[in-house]
């Protein structure tokens, strides 16, 4: 009688994919299924038919030098902590056989190597291989990654574009970024990522043992994003010299900047910055099957001395100047995970900080985290990971200082003004969402003032000096918009009962968002003669010819130092601030009808808001949408010119997708964008 044999294997992809929300990556090579979750294999049997009694199957799981090997059982009851496979004993078809594979909830994430052994009458008869990817699974309650709610799985597992949010407070400013967890080759270097890192090539088999750990996932990843002590993903640039890679603000996805990495052998992408880094990251832990978000704070304190304070300093005609390691960034990103934290206790569960931004080391390491929400709102600062530098990015006072001839001639402190606002995008919407509260607790508005002012107050070193009494603020009209002036307005209040006469500094600064400002490219001063208990408001505008040479993609810090000429002392106000860029605007005809593999068209339209004329070159980018990327070039637009450019575009995948826009201008340091979102049905 002829022997049995195994003609096939059939690993029941799109079956698979399906059941494992995994199927966004039907494009790889390998079946990507998720941990805790079973998934089926059809065996085609050849000779003569398979007898349960005499035959046997045994299945090999290997992750590197790792194994387990079960026996294919007829029970298919499967268990959350132990490998099992099993055959479906009501379906018994002795040439087609199908075999469930069940893995733990704790099963270490990566490419595994399964081996199938056919055994008949105690000699092994056959065997074949194969492979599949597992990753974690936050729809399984025995995940430690388990979220329970569709719509926050959905967000922040499978969508594959999103917000990130940049600019200030009071002028938020919308960037459109493409995830690319689906796109051809970013599996693959997420993967690669992990074997590539220092853990895995100083102890691989304690590497693979603890990749059941989204923590221990999590603080390798946050590593190798960046490139300062492995080979990792970026390069940080903030010079604003790129003239060797790329300027960070010109990337509109994880895709190109994953897939660059590991083409070139692991060398780093150049340039990244803190935005580029945390979407990185949240598409290598969205691959990786671990809920990740994208998280901007306002005002963020990089604390060097860890004593909750910083620093700034100011002229005495309203420059801000460089004389403390600490600082301000306008803004910073950063990402949050959610996990369990059985390692410091369930009540930190949910939410975790991760910063691949390399700023501070962490057990000697450039990474940051995980540090739970909770912790850092109650300030629990004995906690791992790295909670007190984090704690102070939210909440850290600010010591304002003006100095003249190296004295001291004014102080004030500010207990607001660092966290300001924390916010990411909202779960199946592109707008903002706050999480401020997450971080920090917020007191009660005690005052209508929302500008940053300052006084004599209590808090001030001057509370005894002749300058007591004299208040000053300083609050922007409206919120800046390229092409028009800005307007401000500064408010002078002498609270004594005498007569008072000031010098007004007023002074504007150009700056990046994590950097002390460059010179100043406007001032101006002059007298104000104050009456005993007077008021005064006094109106003013930069034009745009004045800071268009010199803003583009930077901010501006603007100031008024007060000097009461009869004491010599000072009163400072500020505020920093973005200029709004326009907006690209995108029209899709018949957009209710868009369906795969079908051309479909749209039509990007730019307005030169500037008073001077721009060119530059047009970026069209999408995930699912457009395949690489489309350059047009724009010729000089006169000012107040307006331009159209029709773009056509073939989707590949349906559901909710992202088509971006971005115009890189030449004679100015800025990038104008838009994007919309496209809502592809199934045909």
């Amino acid at each position: 009688m002829e022997d049995i044999i195994i003609k096939d294997v059939d690993l029941e992809r799109s079956e698979n994919l399906q059941r494992h929300k995994t199927d966004g990556f039907s494009s790889s090579k390998s079946l990507v299924v998720r941990r805790g979750a079973t998934f089926r294999i059809s065996l085609q049997l050849g000779g003569r038919p398979f007898n349960h009694t005499t035959d046997s199957l045994r299945v090999k799981v290997m992750l590197g030098r790792l194994y387990v090997i079960m026996p294919v059982t007829f029970c298919n009851k499967v268990s959350s902590t132990k490998w099992k496979a099993y055959m479906d004993q009501d379906n018994l078809d002795p040439q087609n056989v199908s075999i469930y594979i069940s893995s733990p909830s704790t099963a270490p994430v990566g490419l595994y190597g399964f081996q199938l052994s056919l055994f008949s009458q105690g000699s092994k008869r056959a065997r074949t291989y194969g492979k599949f990817i597992l990753v974690c699974n936050p729809w399984c309650p025995e995940d430690s990654v388990y979220i329970p709610f569709e719509d926050q799985k959905e967000e922040y597992v499978q969508n594959d574009s999103g917000l990130l949010f940049m600019g200030t407070t009071m002028n938020l400013v919308s960037m459109p970024w493409s995830f690319d967890q689906y796109e051809p080759g970013v599996l693959e270097a997420c993967l690669n990522l992990l074997q590539v890192s220092p853990q895995h090539q100083h102890n691989r088999r304690g590497d693979y043992l603890k990749r059941n750990n989204p923590v221990y996932i999590s603080r390798v990843v946050s590593a190798m994003i960046n490139c300062e002590d492995d080979r990792g993903v970026l390069k940080g640039n903030w010079s604003g010299d790129f003239k060797d890679g790329l300027n960070p603000s010109v990337w509109t996805g994880s895709g190109d900047i994953l897939r660059q990495w590991a083409q070139s052998s692991y060398s780093p992408v150049k340039y990244g910055q803190c935005w580029v880094f945390a979407a990185v990251m949240c598409t290598v832990m969205r691959v990786l099957g671990i809920p990740c978000r994208v998280v901007t704070n306002f005002n963020s304190a990089h604390d060097t001395n860890g004593n909750l304070t910083i620093e700034e300093y100011y002229s005495e005609k309203g420059e801000k100047l460089k004389h403390s390691n600490d600082s301000i960034w306008n803004f910073h990103v950063w990402v949050e995970c959610w996990m369990t934290r059985p390692d410091i206790g369930v009540d930190m569960d949910g939410w975790q900080v991760l910063d691949p931004t390399p700023q501070n080391r962490s057990g000697g390491v450039f990474c940051c985290g995980p540090s739970p929400v909770k912790a850092i709102k109650d300030r629990r600062t004995d906690l791992l990971y790295d909670v007190p530098f984090v704690c102070a990015e939210v909440n850290a006072d600010v010591h304002t200082i003006i100095v003249s001839q190296g004295r001291v001639v004014g102080l004030n402190k500010d207990t607001e003004k660092v966290g300001s606002l924390t916010c990411t995008k909202a779960v199946g919407f592109p707008r903002m969402q706050r999480i401020t509260g997450d971080y920090k607790f917020i007191k009660s508005p005690t005052s209508t003032i929302s500008s940053r002012s300052s006084g004599t107050s209590d808090d001030s070193t001057l509370r005894r000096d002749s300058s007591r009494g004299v208040f000053v603020s300083l609050n922007l009209d409206k919120a800046p918009v390229a092409g028009e002036p800005i307007s401000f307005t500064v408010k002078v209040m002498n609270k004594q009962r005498v007569a008072k006469t000031m010098t007004m500094h007023l002074n504007a600064q150009a700056k990046e968002y994590n950097h002390s400002p460059s010179d100043t490219f406007w001032q101006m001063q002059g007298l104000i003669q104050l009456a005993p208990m007077e008021v005064k408001t006094l109106t003013h505008q930069i034009l745009p010819a004045q800071y268009e040479d010199v803003v583009g993609d930077n901010l501006i810090n603007l100031a008024v130092v007060l000097e009461d000429r009869a004491s010599d002392k000072r009163v400072l106000a500020t505020e920093e601030f973005n200029i709004s860029s326009p907006q690209l605007n995108i029209q899709i005809s018949d957009e209710d009808s868009i369906v795969p593999n079908k051309e479909h068209t749209a039509v990007v339209t730019f307005t030169n808001p500037f008073s001077h004329m721009v060119s530059g070159v047009l970026t069209i980018a999408g995930a699912g949408l457009v395949q690489g990327k489309i350059n047009f070039r724009m010729l000089p637009l006169h000012p107040g010119g307006k331009v159209e450019q029709r773009i056509t575009f073939t989707p590949s995948m349906v559901g909710m997708r992202m088509l971006q826009a971005n115009l890189s201008l030449i004679n100015i340091n800025s990038t104008i964008r838009g994007f919309k979102m496209v809502s592809v049905n199934r045909a």
